[in-house]
C-alpha cells in the first residue's frame, strides 16, 4: 500500500490579470520520491512552486502539504525545505555558521541545533569544510552547503530550483548523490530543472508543464520508450561553419540542428545500418562527418516533442 502523499496539488488555477498562468494543475509526491518538473520559461513552474510554498493562494483548486494548506497553516510550511536557484547563504560566514543560522530561523530548538547541523553537513558531505567561509568554496560545494541549510530542520519535502546551474560534472554528481541519499531517508524531492540529463537519471517521475497545463507525466524511461519505440537517435558531428547549401542537404536527410554547434540529429528505426547509409550519403554530398553516434532516445528528445506539441 502506497503511503499518503506529502504534497497533493489538485486543479490549481492561478491568473495574473487576464493571463492564466496555471490551468488546473495536479501534482502529488509521496515519501522517498524524486519528481522532476520540466518546462520552458513561462510554462508556469515558478508560479506552481510559489503555490506549493504557500507564497500565493490559487484562484481555484487546492494545495496540501502534509495534509494542511501551506498558505494558511504555518506548521505546514515547517515541513518544507527550499533551495533557490541563486545561492542563498551568507558569503562571509562559515558553512557551519550558515547552517546554524538557518536552523534558528527554522525553529530548531537551541539544544538540538549542534546535532542537527552536524547531521545536515554529514548528509551533504560538507563537514570537512565546516569552518570555511562560503565565499571561498567552489560553486558545487556552495550548492551542497545550500542544501544543508535547507534540510537542517528535517523537512518532509525538499524543493530544488535548478540545482546544477553553474557546476561542473563532478559537482553535479555530488549533488545527485545527496539527492539520492535524501530519497533513501524518505524525503520527497521536487526538482525544477532544465537539466534533462539529471532529470532522466534521478527522477522517479517527471511532469511536463506547457502553457500552464500538465501535459505529460510518468516514469521518464517508460515515457521515452512509449514515444519512440524501436527508434534510435543518430548524432552527426560535422565541421562548424556550414554554408546554406550544406544545411539544405542535411535537412533533406531528415537531420535537425541541436544546440551544440556542428551537431545534427535525427531519429531512425534503422539503427546502426541507417547510420552507415547516412554516413555514405553525406560523404557523397561532400559533407564528411567527423563522427556519427547512435544512442537510445533520451528525455531531451521527448522534451523537444512536447515543446513542439508533437506529443501529449
Amino acid at each position: 500500500m502506497n503511503p499518503e502523499p506529502i504534497l497533493k496539488a489538485e486543479g490549481v488555477v492561478r491568473s495574473y490579470g487576464e493571463r492564466r498562468v496555471l490551468k488546473g494543475v495536479d501534482l502529488s509526491l509521496r515519501p522517498g520520491e524524486i519528481y522532476a518538473l520540466l518546462g520552458h520559461n513561462g510554462a508556469g513552474k515558478t508560479t506552481l512552486v510559489r503555490a506549493i510554498c504557500g507564497r500565493l493562494r490559487p484562484d481555484a483548486g487546492s494545495v496540501l502539504l502534509n495534509g494542511a494548506d501551506p498558505a494558511r497553516v504555518p506548521a505546514a510550511r515547517a515541513g518544507l525545505g527550499l533551495v533557490p536557484q541563486e545561492i542563498a547563504l551568507y558569503a562571509n560566514l562559515s558553512v557551519r555558521e550558515n547552517i546554524e543560522t538557518f536552523a534558528t530561523l527554522a525553529g530548531v530548538p537551541r539544544a538540538q541545533i549542534p546535532a542537527a547541523v552536524r547531521r545536515a553537513m554529514e548528509l551533504t558531505r560538507t563537514l570537512d569544510r565546516a569552518g570555511a567561509p562560503v565565499r571561498t568554496l567552489s560553486g558545487g560545494f556552495q550548492r551542497r552547503a545550500n542544501i544543508a541549510a535547507a534540510i537542517v530542520h528535517e523537512p518532509t519535502l525538499l524543493i530544488l530550483d535548478e540545482p546544477t546551474v553553474g557546476v561542473d560534472i563532478d559537482a553535479r554528481e555530488a549533488v545527485d548523490t545527496v539527492i539520492r541519499d535524501l530519497r533513501g531517508l524518505g524525503v520527497a524531492v521536487l526538482i525544477v530543472t532544465h537539466d534533462l540529463d539529471q532529470a532522466g537519471a534521478l527522477a522517479d517521475r517527471v511532469g511536463f508543464l506547457r502553457d500552464g497545463a500538465m501535459v505529460l507525466e510518468g516514469d521518464p524511461r517508460a515515457l521515452v520508450a512509449e514515444a519512440f519505440g524501436d527508434q534510435m537517435e543518430i548524432l552527426v558531428h560535422l565541421a562548424e561553419g556550414l554554408d546554406m547549401a550544406g544545411e539544405i542537404h542535411l535537412a533533406a536527410e531528415g537531420l535537425e540542428p541541436t544546440r551544440r554547434p556542428g551537431v545534427w540529429t535525427r531519429l531512425d528505426s534503422g539503427g546502426y545500418g541507417a547510420a552507415g547509409r547516412l554516413d555514405a550519403r553525406l560523404r557523397q554530398l561532400g559533407l564528411a562527418p567527423r563522427e556519427i553516434r547512435v544512442r537510445q532516445p533520451s528525455l531531451a528528445n521527448l522534451f523537444s516533442l512536447v515543446a513542439e506539441r508533437k506529443a501529449a
